[in-house]
């Protein structure tokens, strides 16, 4: 299937989650639950070789009580989950709002969690929601989206460009259109449609973890973003 070239800069207190994995939903590596397997992550926590865990053996040595497990979870997914609710909000205060309840619902859920799916899967999910429902529950408060031509990516401060040359005024006039062009038709995609386009080409996941973020199969996956795509190049046929 062709992809449209879409370039990642343009998009720039509830209760706790249980985890639980869907029908669909493929299992996670396994991961040694025995005593023996709680010990060798203590000690590689407490040596502070945390690399060498899983992020789900990660989570489960925050479930046992070790809080610094929070911190390298925040450390390695907080920038990441800010991009994804930025790329869903498009307000950078929003989307580090959002992302801040992402983490403090996976604190809240730390009780809970069962290492039965990927834990990027996992916060992925919880991102997604809160992103979907924080445009429902706003929706009547925006008008239709506009876009600063100018307006800098929300992860590096620079503007995004197709070419390192200076371009000339009508080259730049012609590349402000198409990203103009090509964000407002992603956001204009169904919500769905929407939000696997986001993970696909923004976070770089494959069709298994956007199933599994959106409760779908494998191949359920690939023919939305193939729906998707399909709708984009169609709308953007002006501009590829």
């Amino acid at each position: 299937m062709g992809t449209l070239a879409l370039h990642p800069g343009m998009f720039g207190g509830e209760p706790a989650v249980p985890h639980t994995r869907g029908a669909n939903e493929h299992p996670a590596p396994a991961v040694d639950l025995t005593p023996e397997g709680a010990a060798r992550r203590a000690a590689a926590m407490a040596r502070g070789d945390a690399a060498s865990l899983s992020d789900a053996e990660v989570m489960l040595e925050l479930k046992a009580g070790n809080m610094a497990a929070f911190d390298i979870l925040l450390a390695k997914y907080r920038k990441p989950i800010i991009n994804f609710m930025y790329r869903m909000v498009h307000n950078q205060a929003v989307a580090e709002e959002l992302a801040q309840e992402v983490f403090l619902r996976v604190y809240r859920s730390r009780e809970t969690y069962r290492a039965e799916a990927r834990f990027s899967t996992w916060l992925y999910r919880i991102a997604t929601n809160l992103g979907v429902n924080h445009a429902r529950d706003t929706k009547h408060e925006r008008t239709a989206q506009t876009v600063q031509l100018d307006e800098p990516d929300a992860e590096t401060g620079t503007t995004p460009d197709l070419a390192d040359s200076t371009p000339t005024i009508e080259a730049e006039i012609l590349r402000r259109e198409r990203m103009n062009a090509i964000r407002q038709h992603v956001m204009a995609l169904p919500e769905r449609q929407r939000t696997a386009v986001l993970m696909h080409k923004y976070e770089g996941l494959d069709y298994k973890s956007i199933g599994e973020v959106l409760k779908l199969s494998e191949s359920a996956t690939k023919s939305l973003l193939f729906r998707a795509y399909q709708t984009l190049r169609e709308k953007l046929k002006d501009f590829v």
